[in-house]
């Protein structure tokens, strides 16, 4: 008989449609103002006696929470509200200090059952929800310092290469470097060389107490290119850190001379963004220093893991984590974690130029972090947060050298998996070209006011019900059928971008809107069809299917076109462009399902295999 699915279609599209409400669901819970604890290092522990310090503090500061808990990434406790989530923030830096990290979130309210079949609500980009906003502060002082280091240990080794014996390197306060010598000619050839190897240099002789020197001086050209790298290398670390985070359309951009903003969108794990893209992270590989070795060319760091633990090692600087290209987390034949690191050419060279003549020797591998501690002074009755920055030097390896060294090598003795985790995520991401502190940290609001997004949704709830309302009466029946295809088509469209976990924003909004005009079209293209076939004198049966199927064609090629186009705005466009694409795209999909598929299923329900004198139509 005409207009009867099978069964097994009839089955298909309904488990379709059972999944679409599944996984749609999870955008009926909104998330809940939350605050994150986790230790800054693993050796601080989130436990139930440390989240009953933090609620007792809320406590006796009457800040009103809804609840807290322990998760795997440290402890959780939810507000009602932003501004009570900032006053706890506060609360909690105050009580814990420096030891953990305290960070903004957003907990998701999602049914535990809904998560375990990885079902989870859409992202909402900055426009509609906010999120998390940082203000990054670059140490350009201590770009520069770092660049002198470097300078340092170069002007160092290509003084012995051309054996010009010099006395020490000295640094002065004021910046500049102080090469000191016995012999004047010496002092004098060395001087030739300096200004030839690096003419951004300032090079000038000086002779103090009988000894000869030759004074390095930076440009200040040059410490503006340090400065302008420094900025632009945090940036494309950052970039890359953030893109290891996984959060969808950051927002990472320079603000004025030394600052940097990141914005994440709806972000789930405060906590970790702010661990990740705070820490400097750079490495230095140098040798232990051999027995007897002059105290001046020498330094004391204690060891990451074990603060009672220290070695002596070398002042001068193999490679830093600037020279790894790529680093992997893994574990070795004993299962201990280790980081299996692979340098660029340049490094590969300096590392096998230095570890040929060091066989039997320990090399240490120091973990830099430049920090701020956080300091509360009252100042005319209020508590104002001031920042004292301060570096903190470990070694985190000290093994010893079996073999000649090149590119590829491993970091082994690292604090467990977290830690080998996380250094081989920083490491790849690259390496800050200076230290950067947190200036700001506040959730944001919707970019574009609330007043403005509840004017959107109204505009677009009330078109929606317009276009109910003119199939309804237009098309009779078969609009009230139209209109429940329609909305099955919205469910679909949610679960799919949940599945997706792409980035809601306003101009995906406007995509929804198209693709609701454009499964309404098809309808009214089949709709259209069938009227016409019952005008030419077929029956009814014959006209529903025939106008279902003459009009597939039209509707394939439409939609299909419109795809294209949606395919190249995502990948020329960036950004709310992307946005608008990736909705557009998936509203294509599930409206040519519903259109054409779940419409003739209801259709079929409401008609097929029955003996029409007239349709309601």
């Amino acid at each position: 008989m005409l207009n009867r699915y099978p069964l097994w279609k009839n089955l298909l599209i309904m488990l379709v449609l059972v999944l679409g409400v599944i996984y749609a669901a999870p955008n009926l819970y909104p998330d809940d103002y939350a605050i994150q604890v986790s230790g800054s290092r693993n050796i601080y522990q989130t436990d139930d006696a440390l989240l009953a310090r933090v609620e007792k503090k809320l406590k006796r500061e009457q800040i009103a929470f809804k609840s807290g808990e322990l998760t795997d990434k440290g402890g959780l406790i939810r507000f009602s509200d932003g501004d009570t989530q900032l006053k706890a923030k506060q609360a909690i830096s105050e009580l814990l200090g420096d030891d953990y990290i305290v960070a903004l979130n957003l907990a998701p309210t999602t049914p535990q059952w809904l998560t375990d079949i990885g079902a989870g609500p859409m992202k909402l980009g900055l426009d509609l929800r906010g999120g998390v906003h940082f203000l990054l502060e670059v140490d350009m002082a201590s770009a520069v310092a770092q660049r002198l280091e470097v300078y340092v240990s170069e002007i160092k080794t290509k003084l012995r290469t051309e054996v010009l014996r010099y006395r020490a390197v000295e640094r002065a306060k004021d910046g500049s470097l102080a090469v000191k010598f016995v012999k004047e000619d010496v002092r004098d050839t060395a001087q030739s060389f300096i200004r030839k190897e690096y003419p951004e240099f300032l090079v000038t002789a000086e002779e103090r107490g009988g000894n000869f020197y030759v004074v390095i001086n930076l440009t200040e050209s040059t410490i503006r290119d340090i400065e302008d790298y420094a900025i632009k290398q945090n940036l494309t670390t950052l970039r890359n850190r953030v893109n290891e985070l996984g959060v969808a359309e950051p927002l990472v951009q320079r603000q004025g001379r030394n600052r940097i903003v990141v914005q994440l969108p709806g972000i789930q794990d405060a906590a970790a963004a702010k661990r990740i893209i705070g820490k400097t992270a750079n490495l230095q590989f140098r040798l232990e220093a051999a027995p007897g070795a002059s105290r001046a060319a020498t330094e004391v760091f204690t060891f990451r893991s074990e603060p009672g633990r220290s070695a002596t090692i070398e002042k001068d600087i193999i490679v830093t984590g600037a020279s790894v290209s790529n680093a992997q987390a893994s574990f070795d034949e004993n299962g201990s974690p280790q980081v299996n690191i692979t340098l660029d050419s340049k490094g590969g060279q300096l590392m096998s130029r230095t570890t040929r003549d060091a066989i039997q020797r320990r090399m240490a591998v120091l973990f830099i972090e430049y920090k701020a501690r956080i300091v509360y002074e009252t100042v005319d009755g209020e508590k104002v947060a001031k920042r004292i920055p301060y570096v903190e030097k470990k070694i985190i390896s000290l093994a010893t050298i079996q073999s000649v060294l090149g590119n590829s090598f491993r970091i082994t003795g690292l604090d467990g998996p977290g830690e080998s985790t996380e250094l081989a995520l920083l490491l790849r991401a690259g390496a800050l070209a200076a230290p950067i502190y947190f200036v700001e940290e506040r959730t944001v609001g919707p970019s574009l006011g609330a007043e403005n997004i509840e004017q959107g949704m109204m505009s677009v709830q009330i078109g929606f019900a317009l276009v109910l309302l003119f199939m309804a009466l237009y098309y009779r029946v078969f609009g009230l059928i139209a209109n429940v295809a329609l909305l099955i088509n919205l469910v679909l469209l949610s679960a799919v971008m949940s599945l997706l976990s792409a980035t809601l924003t306003l101009p995906g909004i406007a995509g929804i809107v198209l693709t609701v005009g454009m499964a309404v079209d098809a309808n009214v293209l089949i709709f259209a069809r069938i009227k016409e076939e019952l005008a030419n004198g077929l029956p009814p049966q014959s006209a529903i299917s025939a106008g279902f199927d003459r009009a597939f064609t039209t509707i394939f090629d439409a939609n299909i076109t419109t795809l294209i186009a949606a395919v190249i705005l995502f990948s020329m466009g960036t950004g709310p462009v992307k946005g608008f694409a990736i909705t557009l795209s998936v509203g294509i999909v599930t409206s040519m399902f519903t259109a054409i598929m779940v419409t003739r299923a209801l259709v079929n329900l409401s008609y097929g295999g029955r003996q029409l004198k007239k349709l309601s139509i």
